[in-house]
């Protein structure tokens, strides 16, 4: 008799269990119903496409300079016109956009890493450490990070790798509210079992901390390393906006913007099309951060249900 004219073996078929997923799968599955999050994950890999290989589809590269058009609005030459200087503005725009998610996303990296690193030891290691680091996060919680960098960068050597400092300056003020966060986080996870465990056997705390805490509150920061995103690009292109981020002849969407702002009402082309950019950017950016804040938030409601 065969399983499928048996009714016992029907129910047990049936009552199989189906295969369980794996937490990635719950993740990828919850983000995926977030449809802002996915649009955003789209524009994302788009920018960064168009940032890498736009420039090999363009006739002008950013350094030309066309004698024959100055200030020119958009035409079938220079689809978005030209600056005062004869440059092309898609061309500028495009290489703008890629030094811009550069920095973002080194800073995002940077200031992640340090406030995981510092808010984990702080909390596990405590003592006269832990004075010292939450001594040194609220002293760079008050300080006015956006003249200290403006001055700092100002006095920076020019050259190819100068927004290199630029980095390094965003990234150093930008990881203490994160990692206050992670320390009050680590503080109820290093008394679960499994690091003390990881204690009796001797491990040291670097590596208890980096193997067995961290990858628990990998939650809390792959999401302020996708906002740092966002931060980091709007702080890049507010110093640039003044000039104090990105120095000629480089150019990036803050610079174009700051550029193209004291003639926006006589020649808004140089204006118009890196502003809508970062407004585009920054909107992907914040909409793939919230939709992983959901979907690693298993008690998020508009994540739904895995």
């Amino acid at each position: 008799m065969s399983a499928a004219t048996d009714p016992v073996l029907t129910e047990i078929v049936a009552a199989k269990p189906a295969k369980r997923l794996s937490r990635g799968q719950l993740i990828f599955r919850r983000f995926l119903r977030n449809k802002a999050a996915v649009v955003g994950a789209f524009g994302i890999l788009f920018l960064i496409f168009l940032a890498i290989f736009g420039s090999f589809f363009l006739y002008w590269k950013f350094d030309d300079i066309d004698t024959n058009a100055f200030l020119n609005p958009p035409d079938s030459a220079h689809i978005l016109g030209t600056t005062q200087a004869g440059r092309d503005v898609l061309a500028l725009t495009v290489r703008g956009l890629g030094k811009s998610l550069l920095i973002g996303f080194l800073v995002a990296i940077l200031s992640t890493s340090i406030a995981a690193l510092v808010g984990a030891s702080a909390a596990y290691l405590g003592g006269w450490y832990e004075k010292a680091a939450l001594w040194i996060i609220d002293l760079l919680l008050v300080v006015p990070s956006f003249f200290l960098i403006a001055v700092a960068s100002r006095g920076a050597p020019s050259g190819d790798a100068a927004w290199m400092l630029l980095v390094v300056l965003l990234a150093a003020f930008a990881w203490p509210l994160s990692a206050r966060v992670v320390r009050s986080l680590t503080l109820s996870i290093k008394e679960r079992e499994y690091v003390l465990a990881a204690r009796f056997m001797g491990l040291s705390a670097f590596r208890i901390i980096v193997r067995h805490i961290l990858p628990n509150a990998s939650s809390l920061l792959i999401i302020d390393a996708t906002l740092n995103v966002g931060y980091a690009i709007l702080s890049e292109t507010g110093l640039s906006y003044f000039g104090f981020g990105v120095q000629a002849p480089d150019t990036s969407l803050g610079t174009l913007i700051g550029e193209g702002a004291r003639m926006a009402t006589t020649y808004p082309w140089i204006f118009l099309g890196p502003a809508f950019l970062l407004v585009f950017l920054v909107m992907c950016v914040n909409a793939v951060g919230d939709g992983l804040r959901d979907a690693l938030d298993p008690s998020s409601a508009s994540g739904g249900q895995a």
